[in-house]
């Protein structure tokens, strides 16, 4: 099953566009070492420099239902302004969020992008999935070559299968990102960035270490 988690700084300021990235890794390591496969499908970039609006991450093997349920909801990182040392604020809130991930049968609802823009890799498929996955090369990588864009499908048991999802996914990322350019990466698909709950964080991390509270 694939889940799509989509880390948010909201309308905040810049502070909170700093933690995004930093929160990145740390959700990226903590899938790592819980045995789901993760892998970041885009980013949208901050007003200033190594800082993010939002990312979006794909989970694709292992646990991934219940490693999305400890991450989704409001993040608090309390620190010092990395750009303000003067500020009185302290606690800066992200948002983690759950969206669907669209699948083959969308690919008629969306615009795809033209063959030529595109590079279509077989790879053998990993993780479970019987012999069928695990022998021949089911899996299908698809990288739209002017924006870098890439995306992996391997559920499926047919190469054409997999095909088929991960095309439907890379228009549907090519027309969010698009939207969400053109909004200023503040609505469309990103109006969950918007919604940054304050208080009752899932969890919280600590100084420009990035320390997270046990």
């Amino acid at each position: 099953m694939t889940v799509w988690l989509q880390l948010s700084a909201g309308h905040g300021p810049p502070e909170c566009s700093w933690v995004v990235p930093r929160l990145l890794d740390a959700l990226l390591a903590a899938a790592a070492a819980a045995g789901v496969r993760a892998v970041c499908l885009d980013r949208i970039a901050g007003e200033l420099p190594r800082t993010l609006r939002s990312a979006l991450v794909e989970l694709s093997e292992g646990p991934c239902d219940e490693f999305a349920a400890g991450w989704c909801g409001s993040v608090l990182w309390v620190g010092r302004s990395p750009f303000r040392p003067e500020h009185r604020r302290r606690n800066w809130f992200v948002q983690v969020t759950r969206i669907a991930a669209p699948d083959a049968a969308d690919g008629d609802e969306l615009a795809a992008p033209r063959p030529e823009e595109l590079e279509v890799t077989a790879m053998r498929s990993g993780g479970a999935g019987g012999q069928n996955v695990n022998k021949r090369s089911t899996a299908v990588r698809v990288r739209h070559l002017p924006s870098g864009v890439e995306v992996v499908a391997r559920e499926e048991r047919t190469q054409a299968a997999n095909r088929r999802a991960a095309l439907a996914r890379l228009a549907w990322l090519l027309r969010e990102r698009a939207e969400a350019r053109r909004d200023a990466g503040l609505r469309a698909q990103w109006d969950a960035k918007g919604q940054v709950v304050r208080g009752d964080p899932r969890r919280v991390f600590r100084g420009p270490e990035f320390r997270a509270d046990d």
